[in-house]
């Protein structure tokens, strides 16, 4: 089925990187909403958009309204084992959560009196991802969301960037391109945590470590939803035995483009956490400092770097990033922490309805830059 897909999507991704006149928009507002689902399972990001260009400022944006609906426990469960399904399983769960995603996206929509939008930017929801196998899915993407919507709809970026030979991920360092460039990185923590800068006038990012895929379900194995600011892990215990198993991780020390996902932690990091009898509180302790020593790893002394998603509520994980580095972590506001992924997919989506290139080779290792995603009307 996979290579079916990617095969039907190769036709729109060489289209996507062909100058399409008659597709060009000479806009320069965009009032769009930008939808997200990551792979720590926190639930669906939206975030009412608005998008202004000018020559001489570039990209500039403002949110209007935002909020992150959480996932069903029985969804959660869905989305966590999809990984190991049929590809029937796999083919009526993309249907129902097409629908529900619909669902979600027309109540927010109805809920905030939005109006006049461009488009509706989704990322869907990545259930399958291994690019060197030429394969992954995010479900959610299917044609019959702008149907549900009654909204043109922007989704789908990775399948183009994987059939160009791409990692299809990350997507994200585009858009700290042309709307974070004062910063030296721009740091994720999310599911993952994935860095971005310049270097010699290339875009870098790559996935560094897992993050909170990994710190939430151990922290739901003590009946939380996660480790708030990280207190759990500071008052565990460290072990040097699972840290040094950690830390001798192939992945670490290949060369980016790079990407991680649910895959890999199951094949590399739940198998160590399976052998040890340590208690839940010494498990995070080790891990949060684990991703923290590789997470410092990768920036330069008397750099700047902004950080977004869950973790950067994660103090402790924070302190130990910072420890012993010279480097100024920003922490903006809160907004932004939270819905910086669904603010980039959104800015994707309107990249895409310009015929822009917004995504990478530099990052992914495609052949070439190019124009992902499709547009369903």
């Amino acid at each position: 089925m996979f290579k079916k897909v990617l095969q039907r999507y190769l036709i729109t991704a060489i289209f996507s990187i062909i100058p399409l006149n008659f597709t060009k928009m000479a806009m320069t507002k965009y009032h769009v909403l930008g939808v997200m689902s990551g792979t720590s399972l926190d639930g669906i990001d939206l975030a009412e958009l608005f998008f202004t260009f000018s020559e001489t400022e570039g990209w500039n944006f403002e949110f209007g309204n935002t909020e992150t609906v959480a996932y069903s426990e029985e969804w959660k469960a869905s989305l966590r084992t999809a990984i190991s399904q049929s590809e029937y399983v796999l083919k009526t769960l993309n249907e129902a959560y097409t629908v529900y995603l619909a669902e979600v996206i027309s109540t927010f929509i109805q809920k905030n009196l939005i109006e006049n939008l461009d488009a509706v930017c989704s990322h869907g929801h990545t259930v399958l991802h291994r690019p060197d196998e030429g394969i992954t899915l995010q479900i959610g993407n299917l044609p019959k969301l702008a149907d549900l919507v009654n909204q043109t709809v922007v989704c789908d970026f990775r399948i183009a960037d994987v059939a160009f030979g791409g990692q299809g991920a990350p997507l994200v360092p585009i858009g700290d391109r042309l709307l974070f460039n004062e910063y030296d990185y721009c740091l994720n923590l999310g599911g993952f945590a994935n860095c971005s800068f310049e270097a010699d006038g290339k875009r870098i990012a790559y996935d560094i470590c897992p993050v909170n895929i990994v710190l939430n379900t151990r922290s739901e194995m003590l009946g939380l939803p996660f480790d708030d600011k990280g207190m759990i892990a500071k008052s565990g215990g460290f072990n040097l035995m699972l840290s040094e198993a950690l830390g001798a991780l192939p992945y670490y020390k290949e060369q980016p483009p790079k990407s991680l996902g649910l895959e890999w932690v199951q094949a590399n990091i739940q198998p160590l956490l399976d052998k040890t009898s340590m208690d839940v509180k010494d498990q995070l302790r080790t891990l949060t400092d684990h991703f923290a020593d590789q997470i410092g790893r990768q920036f330069k002394k008397r750099s700047t770097v902004l950080v977004t998603g869950g973790g950067a509520y994660n103090q402790y994980l924070l302190k130990q990033i910072t420890c012993d580095k010279e480097i100024e972590i920003v922490i903006p506001s809160p907004q932004l922490i939270e819905y910086k992924e669904a603010l980039i997919f959104g800015l994707l989506g309107v990249l895409k309805m310009r015929d822009e290139v917004n995504c990478l080779a530099s990052v992914t290792g495609a052949k070439n830059d190019h124009s992902s995603g499709v547009i369903y009307n």
